[in-house]
Order: structure tokens, then C-alpha cells, then sequence
């Protein structure tokens, strides 16, 4: 497969170099950009030294479309004006960021941005693998999903769609290193502000807010608001999101666990765990891996839910190439089959 990157030289981006380096159906990377043309990629990032040392190509769309699949890992307001003239001109095309998860009035409202055109909109898939293979693998354009909606919902989906809570009462407090704060200088992931810090951010107004409400609805056809916390930990990597909700009438914790062990048993990338007595981000860090565990507290009758995800893998690179594999029917795992870096 012919691969085209545009935003690569951000950490999304650079993650997906990381990973379809070691793609083996990946003959060729091509990366994109508004900006830098000609710029050889490895004097940017001495990592990538004698690894990748082409020059970052001008965005062209008949270069693009001569490509099997486009990647767009761009801030938000990029690839809603630029995907649109790549549909059924050949290439996959997976979208990191935030232009083709939500409606339009919604998009509007919580990112502040003009929607995608309504067409492409209605081409679009959403990409949480384990919930929506069927839909992705024939999909015009992929809407990745964000790194909070994944860890989220990874953790609370069979509990919804089975009804073993009451989503009336759910809270989620979430929490994530810098990096998903992007690599553009701003003041709240600057050193002095971040380290030995915890910050709470963006209070009731999260973009992930109606995302996560919408996936409640898209697969267990129960949409309702959340109250949905965000907290930046002085970490690289790493989401850990603790969800808080009230049994259903008459559930033990039995029940909840036979349904995530049913639900999940398949599941190569999430792991649900019973017995861990530690629980962390770096049991999954680097990998693409969505570790869960859930506890109830006979005192209260509430159940706490814990996820934890990478945010720069499963939360963005790693679930757009498990994604692709779906569509270019490969086994999930291709390129993606790496254990977690624990320290």
C-alpha cells in the first residue's frame, strides 16, 4: 500500500510514521504539508535520521489520489475543506481530527469552526473499531475518534447498552498528559505551568462532550448528557478516565463483569482485568492497548469504571491503522502487534 500523510509533523502524525514504518503491506509513506515544501523530515526530527529522509511533499490532490489511503492529522478546520475533493477518488481516507465526528449545527457549536460540507458529512463513518467494523469497512472518509470519546467509551458501553446503570447519574472524570494538548506552543502544556501541576480545563465545554454523548446513542441507542471532567496530568502519555455511575436496580457485579468479559473475550486491543491490584497508564503506554477495570462499592450501590489508553496510539495513530486494517480486510493487529513500553 501507497500511504499519504498530511500533518505529519505533529505527534499524531508522528506516531503513524512510527507504526507504518513497521506496516508489513506498507511499500511507501508519503508525507504532506501547507508549509515546509522540500524540507528533508529527518533534519526536523533527528530520530527519524537515515530512517526518513525524503522531503515533505506540497499538498497536491492528484498525488493524493494516486495514493490507497490518505491520513489527515491536522488541527481541526483543515481536512473539512480539504477531504471532500478526495471521496471516490480512490484513496481510504482516515481523519484524526475533529471535522467529521459530529453534525454540522453540533461541529458549529463546539469547535467554533464551519462544518464539512453536508455531503461528505453523510459519507463519513465513525471509527471506534470494536463497536463499528461493519460500517467502517465500506466507508467513503473514516472519522477517527478522539482520544477521550475512545477511552470513554471503550469503558462504558456494554454497562449502557445493557442497562446495568443508571446513565442518569454517570460521571466521568478524565485525566491526560501533555501531549494531547498538540506540539503548537501554548501557555497551559508549557513546562513552568504543567510540571508538578493539575489542572483542570475546559470545564462543561469540552469538544469530546457531545462526541461521547453521540456514541452513547450511535451504539447502545441511549444518548443523554454527561457530566464530563478533563484534567492535565504533567505526563508525556497516558489517559486514565474513572467513570462513576449507580447500578440498575437488581445488578451485582457478577453480572457487570460476565457482560465486559462477553462483550470483549474477541477483542485483541482491550483488555479487561479483574484482578490487577495496580492500575495505570504505563501498563499500556506506546501500545495500542485499552486496559479497563471496574469495581462497585456495595456501601454506595455505584460502580466506578477505569480505562486507560495511550492517547497518541489507541487514542489517535494506533486505532487509524487498526482501522485501515479493517477496511483493507488485514488481520486488526497488522502493524500494531507491539508490547507497551513500561518504563
Amino acid at each position: 500500500m501507497k500511504v499519504g500523510i498530511i500533518g505529519a509533523s505533529g505527534y499524531g502524525g508522528l506516531e503513524l510514521i512510527r507504526l507504518l514504518h513497521g506496516h508489513p503491506e506498507v511499500e511507501k509513506i508519503d508525507l504532506f504539508t501547507s508549509s515546509e515544501e522540500g524540507t528533508i523530515f529527518s533534519d526536523k526530527y533527528a530520530h527519524l535520521m537515515n530512517i526518513y529522509n525524503e522531503p515533505l511533499h506540497k499538498i497536491n490532490l492528484d498525488h493524493l489520489a494516486s495514493l490507497d489511503v490518505v491520513f489527515t492529522s491536522t488541527p481541526s478546520g483543515v481536512s473539512s475543506k480539504l477531504l471532500p475533493s478526495l471521496v471516490g477518488k480512490g484513496p481510504k481516507l482516515i481523519d484524526l481530527s475533529g471535522d467529521f465526528r459530529l453534525p454540522e449545527d453540533e461541529y458549529r457549536q463546539w469547535y467554533q469552526k464551519d462544518p464539512a460540507p453536508a455531503d461528505a458529512l453523510n459519507q463519513s463513518v465513525y471509527g471506534l473499531t470494536e463497536w463499528n467494523r461493519e460500517q467502517i469497512k465500506n466507508a467513503s472518509i473514516i472519522a477517527n475518534p478522539g482520544c477521550y470519546p475512545t477511552a470513554v467509551l471503550l469503558s462504558l458501553l456494554p454497562a449502557i447498552k445493557h442497562s446495568l446503570i443508571d446513565a442518569a447519574g454517570l460521571i466521568i472524570d478524565a485525566k491526560s498528559g501533555v501531549s494531547g494538548a498538540g506540539n503548537k506552543p501554548n501557555q497551559m502544556a508549557h513546562f513552568s505551568e504543567a510540571n508538578e501541576n493539575l489542572s483542570i480545563y475546559k470545564v462543561n465545554k469540552h469538544q469530546h462532550i457531545p462526541e461521547i454523548e453521540q456514541g452513547f446513542g450511535l451504539f447502545a441507542e441511549k444518548q443523554r448528557p454527561i457530566t464530563f471532567s478533563t484534567h492535565l496530568i504533567p505526563m508525556t502519555r497516558g489517559i486514565l478516565a474513572a467513570s462513576y455511575a449507580p447500578l440498575a436496580e437488581g445488578v451485582t457485579e457478577q453480572q457487570l463483569i460476565d457482560c465486559y468479559q462477553d462483550v470483549y473475550q474477541n477483542e485483541e486491543f482491550v483488555r479487561f482485568n479483574t484482578t490487577a491490584s495496580k492500575f495505570s497508564t504505563n501498563q499500556v503506554y506506546g501500545s495500542n492497548y485499552c486496559d479497563l477495570q471496574l469495581h462497585v462499592d456495595p456501601r454506595t450501590n455505584r460502580v466506578t469504571f477505569v480505562s486507560v489508553i495511550d492517547n497518541l496510539v489507541k487514542g489517535a495513530a494506533g486505532q487509524a491503522i487498526q482501522n485501515m486494517n479493517v477496511q483493507f480486510d488485514l488481520d486488526e493487529s497488522t502493524g500494531l502487534n507491539v508490547i507497551p513500553l513500561f518504563v
